[in-house]
């Protein structure tokens, strides 16, 4: 595409309003980027504290230049929050799609709500892209739920699926030059979906279909599942077998085909954590390396609490008495302020429930409930027992010898 035709693009798109349903960690910097290209938008999530902060130029999520995004939006009239999608020509659908906990199959309920909201909204010729992560099949599903409330707009919408792959901590710089998978209800949806990302994402951006999109953002982080499952049960076996398991995979890591990752204390975030699962549920007989993989990243976690006890167990034995117990880390991975499904915080919590006295250093969040946050100072002088489990790069210098390195075991 030449310059020119991307130009012209743009100033086409631009008159379009622009409605994103969900406003978490990809909805918000969506909104702050595209609002930066001169697009109106509006922001709809259920969350009525959130709203109120937004429309203050208030933010909720630590992203570099976020906030600046955002404030220079408002005061340019750009963008708006609310509890209810309004009438618009895009709408992106970006809420979340959590797990059932009984059966590890992806519930899709808050996606399905999402689209039930913008029917009453969506006319001849408008676009729907929905980036929530989906198990396969979703955007033909909420076709036809359009289509059975509106049958009037059958083949007169354009309907896309467009998966965010975004490393959080840097989300605006990806949202704008990572390449992107676009796949449409069919060809026109697919070409109208590329025109509409041409105006903010500087990255290449592949056409295909709706199944092979959505099943390719599960198969990017079920691939990053897999490697990092094969470092975290060679630890484990290293550790049983006295290895020093870094020192094995530099050794391994030396032939000129073979890239091991580094083993940790579990797999966290909301995608590698998760997406798996939607195929591996979907498709129990197929999906059996998937599975077991999600398994023994799941059991690492397990695994470091128990070796977490014996420690305790050991100073207790020593010293007649139960220590008190650091933690060096909460979040899912080093220098972000997100925790969710974080084996370090999962762990911390499993040793306070069961009665140890456990201090934590977090130096990218404020509070955390049921857990006491201190300082790193404070910290090493209370407890008899300092656990690393994030390697934040505020502790990067710390060298104390009596810090337990559990980052990487």
């Amino acid at each position: 595409m030449t310059g020119l035709v991307k130009t012209q693009i743009i100033q086409k798109m631009k008159d379009k309003k622009v409605c994103i349903v969900g406003l978490g960690y990809i909805g918000l910097p969506t909104m702050g980027l595209i609002a930066s290209k001169g697009f109106s938008l509006v922001g709809v999530d259920v969350d009525s504290q959130k709203i109120a902060a937004l429309n203050k130029g208030e933010v909720y999520i630590f992203e570099d230049r976020l906030e600046e995004l955002i404030q220079n939006a408002i005061k340019n009239n750009k963008i708006k929050a609310q509890a209810i999608p309004t009438s618009a020509s895009v709408y992106m659908i970006a809420v979340p799609t959590p797990l059932i906990a009984e059966n590890k199959s992806p519930d899709i309920i808050y996606v399905k709500q999402a689209i039930q909201n913008v029917i009453p909204h969506i006319k001849e010729g408008d676009l729907i892209i929905i980036e929530s992560t989906c198990p396969i099949g979703t955007t033909e599903k909420m076709q036809q739920l359009i289509y059975e409330a509106r049958p009037q707009l059958k083949d007169k919408i354009f309907l896309a699926y467009c998966p965010e792959r975004v490393l959080p901590g840097n989300i605006l710089y990806e949202l704008e030059n990572n390449d992107r998978v676009i796949g449409g209800i069919d060809k026109a949806s697919t070409e109208k979906a590329v025109e509409f990302y041409t105006c903010f994402v500087k990255g290449n951006l592949f056409e295909t279909n709706a199944k092979t999109a959505e099943m390719c953002k599960l198969v990017e982080n079920a691939s990053r599942d897999v490697n990092i499952a094969f470092a975290n049960e060679l630890s484990m076996i290293s550790d049983k077998a006295g290895i020093d398991v870094m020192e094995l995979i530099y050794l391994a890591n030396k032939h000129p085909r073979v890239n091991i990752l580094q083993p940790g204390i579990g797999v966290g975030g909301h995608c590698i954590a998760i997406d798996p699962w939607f195929i591996a549920s979907n498709f129990p007989k197929e999906g059996k390396m998937i599975r077991t993989a999600r398994e023994i990243n799941d059991y690492k976690t397990l695994w470091t609490i128990d070796k977490i006890k014996d420690y305790i167990s050991k100073f207790t034995e020593e010293n007649q008495k139960q220590p008190t117990v650091a933690f060096l880390g909460l979040t899912f991975k080093p220098d972000v302020d997100d925790i969710r499904t974080s084996p370090a915080l999962f762990i911390t919590r499993q040793i306070v429930e069961e009665g140890y006295n456990v201090i934590a250093v977090e130096p990218h969040i404020e509070e955390c409930k049921n857990i006491k946050l201190v300082s790193y100072d404070e910290a090493l002088q209370k407890a008899d027992i300092v656990f690393k489990l994030v390697a934040h790069t505020a502790f990067k210098d710390k060298s104390e010898s009596n810090i337990i390195n559990l980052c990487y075991v």
